[in-house]
């Protein structure tokens, strides 16, 4: 995968950052949205692919991306497919702080220290070339007013914008009612994204569901009256943590 091209990772922490203060928007579900946008861009390289409800590893060559090589591994490890859920899910330690020091090494964002309370060291993050930051906010607002079927990776962008809860931070107020409701249809348009965003949705809901079963099969193998022993959910493994964050970051 050649770096002329950012990830979609990137492009939704670009757009989760606010200019005005130098935090991210709705940072607990953007550490969800970040690992399910690394999903979609290792589905994007054909890595990866869609198994039912579940993530299948297809093709387990590198990408040469450090951080979605790191996913795409333990994917692999795994042996077999695994539901997007229980891997968006698992814990992700640093895994925004990781892609906001790569994108201070691109000279895409700028750390700016301070200090909160006047004593724990924090970093704020601006952008360093609001182009970068235009260009993709302008797709989603072209595929919002014209309704054109947009690309795969706006598509897939749109639809983790929704699941995340970007919508109110990019379309704020009663006036960007209409536009939020055009950036959750567009979750339709990219199957990979659609999967991905309703799993991170789910998470952030608790309706973490186990996959479903044939009731009558189930039946007849566990006997009248038995019940169905619910299938356990799958470990996930963690990200490992890329660096040390020397710095509180303040979201």
């Amino acid at each position: 995968m050649g770096r002329s091209r950012r990830t979609i990772p990137e492009e939704l922490l670009l757009l989760a950052l606010d200019p005005a203060t130098g935090t991210t928007a709705q940072p607990q579900s953007l550490d969800l949205g970040l690992a399910g946008a690394q999903l979609v861009e290792l589905a994007l390289a054909g890595r990866i692919a869609p198994d039912g409800d579940r993530i299948a590893v297809v093709v387990p060559r590198p990408t040469g991306d450090p951080t979605l090589d790191c996913a795409l591994e333990l994917l692999r490890r795994r042996g077999a497919p695994v539901r997007a859920v229980h891997w968006i899910g698992g814990p992700r330690l640093g895994l925004r702080q990781t892609y906001l020091s790569h994108l201070e090494r691109c000279g895409m964002v700028a750390a700016v220290p301070g200090q909160m309370c006047g004593v724990l060291p924090t970093t704020r993050y601006q952008a360093t070339d609001t182009a970068i930051s235009r260009e993709i906010r302008s797709r989603l607002d072209s595929a919002i007013r014209t309704g054109v079927p947009p690309d795969p990776r706006t598509a897939a962008l749109a639809a983790l914008a929704h699941a995340v809860g970007l919508g109110k931070h990019l379309y704020p107020g009663n006036e960007g009612r209409s536009s939020r409701s055009r950036l959750r249809d567009l979750i339709r348009h990219d199957p990979m994204g659609g999967l991905v965003a309703h799993a991170v949705m789910d998470v952030q809901n608790g309706a973490v569901a186990q996959p479903r079963r044939n009731p009558a099969s189930a039946g007849r193998q566990a006997g009248p009256g038995a019940r169905v022993a619910a299938e356990p959910a799958r470990g996930v493994p963690m990200q490992p943590r890329h660096g040390s964050m020397a710095r509180a970051v303040v979201h």
